[in-house]
C-alpha cells in the first residue's frame, strides 16, 4: 500500500522533574505558548505540558512529561541529543543572544552550522537546545508566534527545527530513516568533536529546517542514561488517520515491533523503536488542540481526554498547582 511522504517534525517530547519551573522557562523566557495543560495518558498522576506557537500547529510542539524523581541525565549515545527551534532570521537570533545574556541562560555564541546561523543553549535542567535562523531556509513552513507572548512576535520561535540523533551505529538508524520512513540523505557537515565522523543530514517532504534529522555517530561515549533534561521521543507528521493506518501496515511488514494504533485524542499515533533504541512516533496533523478548549483560552485549564474525564477529581487532587 503506497504511503505519502512524512511531512516533517510533529513534536518532540522530553522529561522534566519540575513542571512549575519548566513552565516558567518555556513561557516566560522562550515565549512559547502553553497550548495544552494535561496529564501523561499512561500515568495520569503527572503533568504533560505542550508548548507551541499560537494554536499548536503540527511541527511547533515541544512537550514535557513531568517525572518528579527523575535523576539528571548522563549524556551518551542512542539518544535524541539535541532539539532546535526555528526563528525568522539572523536578526532574531541576535535578539536571543542578547536576551539569554541578560537572563543568565546558559548559551554559546552564534555560529554557522551546515550553512545556517545557529546558537546552542540549555534549559535549567540541561536540556540540549539550539536556535536556528530561517533566513536562508526554504521548505516546510513554520508556525506563527503567539502575539501575547513574553517575546515580541517579530523574534518569536516559529517551530521545531532540526533534531539530532546520537547513536553508536549510524547505519542502523540511517536504514530506518531512508528505507522505512522515506527520508533522503542530502548532505553532511563536520562534527564539532575532533576525530569523529561527519554528521549526516536527512530530510523529508518539502525539506528544510522543519523536516531535518541530523545523525551523529559516536564511538567514544557510553549509552545515554536518561533523566530530567533528556528527550523521550521524536514524533513525525502524517496527514490523517487514513494515512496513519497505511504507515502502521508498512511498519508491521517491516518487522519492527510497534504500539499499533494509539488514540491520543488530540492526534492519532504509532510508536516504534529503531535498532539503536531511538523511539519514533508517527502522529496525525489533527484533530488538534482546540477540540476541547477555545483557541483564546488554550492551556489555561486542566484538559483531560474523554476516557480520563470521569477521574478528574482524583487526578486534580494528585497534581500540584502550576501557579
Amino acid at each position: 500500500m503506497e504511503v505519502k511522504a512524512i511531512k516533517g517534525h510533529h513534536h518532540v517530547s522530553a522529561i522534566t522533574a519540575n513542571a512549575r519551573k519548566n513552565l516558567d522557562f518555556y513561557t516566560s523566557v522562550l515565549g512559547m505558548r502553553l497550548i495544552k495543560k494535561t496529564v501523561n495518558q499512561d500515568d495520569p498522576s503527572v503533568y504533560h505540558l505542550f508548548y507551541a506557537d499560537e494554536r499548536g500547529n503540527p511541527g511547533t510542539d515541544f512537550t514535557f512529561f513531568e517525572i518528579p524523581p527523575a535523576a539528571r541525565t548522563h549524556y551518551g549515545t542512542n539518544s535524541i541529543s539535541m532539539t532546535s527551534f526555528r526563528v525568522k532570521d539572523d536578526q532574531a537570533l541576535a535578539y536571543w543572544e542578547d536576551r539569554f545574556r541578560q537572563l543568565g541562560v546558559e548559551h554559546e555564541s552564534i555560529s554557522v552550522r551546515t550553512g545556517r546561523a545557529s546558537m546552542s543553549f540549555r534549559d535549567p535542567e540541561g536540556q540540549r537546545l539550539m536556535l536556528v535562523s530561517d533566513e536562508k531556509n526554504t521548505g516546510v513552513p513554520g508556525g506563527i508566534p503567539w502575539e501575547k507572548a513574553s517575546v515580541p512576535a517579530r523574534f518569536g520561535i516559529t517551530g521545531l527545527g532540526p533534531v539530532q540523533l546520537t547513536v553508536s551505529r549510524s547505519e542502523r538508524t540511517a536504514r530506518v530513516l531512508t528505507e522505512i520512513l522515506g527520508f533522503r540523505e542530502t548532505r553532511s557537515f563536520a562534527s564539532p568533536v575532533d576525530g569523529q565522523k561527519d554528521i549526516r543530514v536527512f530530510e523529508t517532504g518539502e525539506g528544510g529546517t522543519g523536516s531535518e534529522i541530523f545523525l551523529e555517530e559516536r564511538k567514544d561515549l557510553p549509552g545515554e542514561r536518561p533523566g530530567r533534561g533528556s528527550v523521550h521521543h521524536l514524533a513525525l507528521r502524517v496527514e490523517d488517520e487514513m494515512e496513519l493506518r497505511k504507515w502502521i501496515d508498512r511498519i508491521n511488514k517491516s518487522g519492527y515491533a510497534n504500539s499499533g494504533f494509539v488514540d491520543r485524542y488530540y492526534f492519532r499515533s504509532l510508536y516504534f523503536r529503531d535498532p539503536n533504541g531511538i523511539l519514533f512516533e508517527l502522529a496525525t496533523d489533527g484533530p488538534g488542540f482546540d477540540q476541547d478548549e477555545e483557541l483564546e483560552s488554550l492551556g489555561e485549564s486542566l484538559a483531560l481526554p474523554p476516557h480520563l474525564e470521569p477521574r478528574r477529581i482524583e487526578i486534580e487532587q494528585s497534581l500540584k498547582p502550576l501557579s
